[in-house]
C-alpha cells in the first residue's frame, strides 16, 4: 500500500472508486435516490476535477498496487484544515489504512501551519463518529445542509486540534 497525491490523470479512477465506495457504505444511511444525488455533486469526475483545479482541495489516494481503495480530500480553510472526504473499499476497512489517511491529512496541516482539522459526519454514521472520537476529534456543533433536490445533510462538525 502506497499514498500518493491524486494527479489530473487519476480523477477519472477516482470518480469510480468513489461511487464504489458510496454505494457500498451509504445505503444503510441514505436513501439509493440521495447517494446518487451525492455522487453526482460531489464525487463525479467533473465535481472532483472542480475541487483539485479550482477549490484548492488535495486528494490523498490509498493505492494497492495501481488500484484505488481509498482516499481523502483536504482543503485549507483560513488557519484550519477541512477534510471533506475520508473513504475506504469495503474489504480495505478494518485494517489500519484509515488512520494511515488521516495521518497524511495531519501531516499536511501540520505543513500547512494550520491549528486544527475539522469535519462534517452525518450524525447516523456512529462507526465513522465513533473511529473519529477514537482520534481525538470532538463534536463542536451540529449542521443541517440544504444540498438541492429536497435532500438535506444532518451533520456534525468535528474538530482535531492540533
Amino acid at each position: 500500500m502506497e499514498i500518493k497525491v491524486c494527479k489530473e490523470t487519476d480523477i477519472v479512477a477516482l470518480a469510480q472508486t468513489a461511487k464504489q465506495i458510496w454505494n457500498e457504505y451509504f445505503v444503510s444511511l441514505l436513501t439509493q435516490g440521495q447517494i446518487d444525488y451525492m455522487v453526482e455533486q460531489f464525487q463525479s469526475e467533473p465535481a472532483l476535477k472542480k475541487a483539485i483545479t479550482e477549490d484548492g482541495y488535495v486528494y490523498y489516494l490509498l493505492m494497492d498496487d495501481d488500484q484505488i481503495v481509498g482516499y481523502c480530500g483536504v482543503c485549507k480553510k483560513e488557519n484550519r484544515l477541512f477534510l471533506s472526504k475520508l473513504y475506504l473499499k469495503k474489504e480495505m476497512r478494518g485494517k489500519g489504512y484509515a488512520s494511515a489517511l488521516l495521518d497524511q491529512a495531519i501531516a499536511y496541516a501540520k505543513e500547512q501551519k494550520l491549528s486544527n482539522i475539522y469535519l462534517t459526519c452525518n450524525k447516523y454514521n456512529q462507526n465513522s463518529l465513533d473511529v473519529y472520537r477514537h482520534k481525538g476529534f470532538y463534536v463542536i456543533d451540529h449542521a443541517q445542509t440544504d444540498i438541492g433536490c429536497g435532500y438535506i445533510m444532518d451533520d456534525d462538525i468535528l474538530q482535531l486540534d492540533l
